[in-house]
């Protein structure tokens, strides 16, 4: 009886009124609060030894992973199964879409089958929100170009709410591929609505287009740039976007723009270390910070991940028809 009363929706859930999750900039401060709410409730949930329970029993959950994914593709696996979902990964390199099909017939095709949510990662800005017009399912956005990834920005702001007591006038450093990275798209767009000061760090060329309009600062240095930090994200260069355009060897980005053990140290004592992975070890993150397991949240992010993700399927579940 304990446990069924450990999962009971919170009252305050009515509030949460999206059909689906398509980026951070839809969402309001309440709502960012509200997931997040959520979201310490099952990481907590998630460390007892029962770990599931029959919440959205009966719905069922659609994957279409159309890029490479390990921590949110397993995460919003887990995440549904935990729930009670059903849960079925499409596999898009066996799909009808070899064949010549559309993106829209395919998602009108799985819609037929009625599926409660979709879970979409597409290499391309823009296709996951395209999609909402062909079904009638909630969509949730797992990546979608260099556009936005939302869970990614909620479960970085619970884990930080994990170590600190607030978002408001933290000081937050962003470093290295801002240009091609979704996830510090989001993070900007989430960390902005919630009253913390956001530097970018890293070169000009891998600053986005719009640098100017997202209410950050910039530093190309990283001694510099994360000079009283209280939190230090570091991002992996996305090599796959950057095509010929990579201008800094392995090596010289590490020695330029690296987080090692000696310039962490120049941060505050008790800044907390960020990535959302894949690493690229001694390139962006030296081995050492990475497994500090006293600044280091890394692995951390990955299992607020799983609860963040389940925060989202309860409260789009209220909206579906």
């Amino acid at each position: 009886m304990a446990q069924e009363k450990n999962i009971k929706p919170d009252a305050t859930m009515g509030s949460f009124t999206h059909k689906h999750l398509l980026g951070i900039a839809q969402l309001s401060s309440s709502d960012i609060e509200l997931i997040l709410d959520r979201s310490a409730h099952y990481f907590e949930q998630n460390r007892q030894a029962r770990k599931g329970n029959d919440l959205l029993k009966g719905l069922t959950q659609f994957n279409l992973f159309f890029e490479n994914s390990t921590r949110t593709l397993m995460s919003f696996e887990v995440a549904g199964k935990r729930m009670g979902v059903d849960v079925v990964d499409f596999n898009a390199a066996t799909s009808s879409l070899k064949k010549g099909e559309t993106l829209a017939d395919t998602a009108q095709t799985l819609n037929a089958m009625g599926p409660a949510f979709m879970v979409i990662r597409h290499g391309q800005e823009g296709a996951v929100e395209a999609m909402c017009a062909h079904v009638t399912c909630a969509i949730i956005n797992a990546g979608d170009g260099s556009n936005e990834h939302p869970t990614q920005a909620l479960l970085d702001a619970a884990t930080i709410l994990r170590h600190k007591p607030s978002l408001k006038g933290l000081n937050i450093s962003i470093c290295g591929d801002i240009a091609h990275s979704r996830v510090a798209r989001s993070n900007i767009y989430l960390l902005n609505k919630m009253g913390a000061n956001i530097t970018l760090v890293g070169p000009k060329t891998l600053m986005p287009d719009d640098l100017a309009k997202l209410n950050v600062r910039h530093i190309e240095s990283l001694d510099k740039g994360i000079a009283e930090a209280d939190v230090i994200m570091m991002l992996r260069i996305q090599k796959e976007r950057l095509g010929d355009n990579v201008v800094l060897s392995d090596v010289e980005y590490f020695e330029k723009f690296g987080l090692s053990r000696g310039r962490l140290a120049l941060a505050k004592p008790d800044a907390i270390v960020m990535h959302p992975g894949p690493m690229n070890r001694d390139v962006e993150i030296s081995g050492d910070v990475a497994d500090d397991k006293t600044r280091s949240v890394i692995l951390e992010q990955v299992e607020m991940g799983v609860a963040v993700r389940m925060a989202v399927l309860e409260l789009l579940s209220q909206n579906i028809s």
